[in-house]
């Protein structure tokens, strides 16, 4: 197994307010990584900054091998970097089929459009249904799916999620991750996953990671972060 993707002593944030200090993590290729941490860690601003919409102060940022550091946010969801924003982000206006078409930039996207559709309503059937509906009209939970379904038309290698969770019932949560799960065991996708749901991201993660206050604090498999005294005393309530 080989690195995918790769953080080198980022530091990072907005203007003069740091954010990141010196975070370096790694993610094999085909695996499931947690990222948890309290509200205000620095999570999301890891996402960004992985993503290209924050610039980095110093470290190095590799995906394959290849530096992402000056390369705009559009060519690094090109190369196969996707993410599934906090909030969904979805564009309330445009129809559901408008909203899955629109990431299709990449040669690769384009060429396999078709059949990444089909993938897409094999996974989730209801936007096909949806399909001429504006996406503002779906439901919490189908603009969620709606939300993943876009990151997939893109033709992702490494998927980040920020809250997949967030807001939704129990029942379609759980078939979330389990959407997740297929994702990482039948189609070979690297997921990055920032979860409030820690105990379930956890039990997803073949590897995971504490942030707090900018800053790596604890690494291990998703199993020893669930059985980790102070993890669970701080983050899961056992």
């Amino acid at each position: 197994m080989s690195h995918l993707f790769e953080l080198i002593d980022i530091n990072a944030g907005y203007g003069e307010f740091k954010v990141l200090h010196g975070v370096s993590m790694s993610l094999e290729e085909r695996t499931v990584v947690s990222l948890i941490g309290s509200n205000g860690a620095g999570k999301t601003t890891l996402l960004k900054t992985i993503s290209g919409l924050i610039k980095i102060d110093s470290g190095k940022i590799l995906f394959k091998e290849h530096d992402l550091t000056q390369i705009p946010a559009y060519e690094i969801t090109q190369m196969g970097i996707v993410q599934v924003p906090e909030g969904r982000r979805i564009f309330s206006k445009m129809t559901v089929e408008e909203n899955l078409l629109v990431v299709v930039r990449s040669k690769l996207a384009k060429r396999h459009q078709n059949e990444t559709l089909k993938q897409v309503f094999g996974i989730f059937p209801i936007l096909e249904e949806r399909l001429k509906q504006r996406a503002g009209t779906l439901s919490g939970g189908e603009q969620q799916m709606l939300a993943v379904a876009r990151a997939l038309m893109a033709k992702p290698e490494l998927l980040m999620l920020d809250e997949l969770s967030s807001g939704l019932a129990p029942l379609i949560a759980k078939e979330l991750f389990n959407v997740i799960r297929r994702l990482n065991k039948e189609q070979g996708i690297t997921i990055f996953l920032v979860e409030q749901n820690i105990r379930e991201a956890l039990n997803l993660s073949d590897c995971g990671y504490v942030l707090e206050n900018g800053k790596i604090a604890l690494k291990g498999t998703g199993q020893e972060l669930l059985n980790n005294e102070a993890t669970k005393k701080a983050y899961i309530g056992g």
